[in-house]
């Protein structure tokens, strides 16, 4: 489904990723994995268009995504769920969800309220507080606001870029709840984490970014097995 090849990405200074190779198979949940400054965030920036300085090859069921713009990336179904929630604080909670949708214009309102329901069943506190300002909720809250933000588009492929940042434990549960339904439902996700405890029960397969490229690539039960677990960044930094 998701195809990448030789991808490069940076900010003007240089590439930071460099040469990276990943798939991601229809219905899969896949980590990526790796120290602060490895490159995570640039790489889903790449994929969904945000970052433009990126070359190489990046395809969702053979589309091109390199040669796309962002809102095109949106409309062809990658969606990312940027790290810092980025809420439009002044905004209700029903009208950052509706920022969401952009995919869904020109449909009838039927579709859209449906995304509503989608969304607010996912996420039950949100729906109590549709009207209020996204910028009094509490940093849970505005994840789920986030998550749900995303999802309105109708999305293939979720991109999640540290969802779990700053949470209190039992919001993370409760983030964790609503994911794991997402991925029964087939939803195609892949999960930027640096916390093995939290990404490799979740996910399938992992791969792990040292330095701006693919250190190792392997599924996420055995990558949990390793005997080195508690220092392989340290470890995998050492042999790149």
């Amino acid at each position: 489904m998701l195809d990448v090849s030789g991808l490069c990405a940076g900010y003007g200074h240089g590439p930071v990723v460099q040469d990276v190779a990943l798939q991601v198979a229809r219905g899969e949940t896949v980590a990526l994995l790796g120290p602060n400054g490895a490159g995570k965030s640039t790489l889903l920036a790449a994929l969904s268009g945000t970052l433009r300085e990126r070359s190489g090859h990046a395809t969702l069921d053979g589309q091109d995504l390199i040669t796309m713009p962002t809102h095109a990336i949106v409309a062809a179904g990658l969606v990312q769920v940027p790290e810092g929630r980025r809420m439009f604080a002044p905004l209700s909670v029903q009208d950052n969800l509706r920022l969401g949708a952009v995919r869904l214009a020109g449909r009838n309102a039927a579709s859209l309220a449906g995304r509503f329901d989608y969304v607010y069943g996912l996420f039950p506190r949100l729906a109590e507080r549709r009207h209020q300002l996204a910028g009094t909720l509490s940093g849970g809250e505005q994840q789920m606001v986030a998550i749900g933000r995303a999802l309105m588009s109708s999305p293939r492929v979720l991109l999640l870029d540290e969802p779990f940042l700053g949470l209190a434990p039992l919001v993370v549960a409760e983030i964790r709840h609503a994911l794991t339904a997402l991925r029964e439902r087939g939803l195609t996700m892949v999960l930027v984490e640096q916390k093995l405890d939290i990404a490799l029960p979740f996910t399938s397969r992992a791969y792990v970014l040292v330095k701006g490229r693919i250190a190792l690539a392997q599924a996420s039960a055995e990558l949990a097995r390793r005997a080195d677990l508690g220092q392989l960044y340290f470890d995998l930094a050492k042999s790149t």
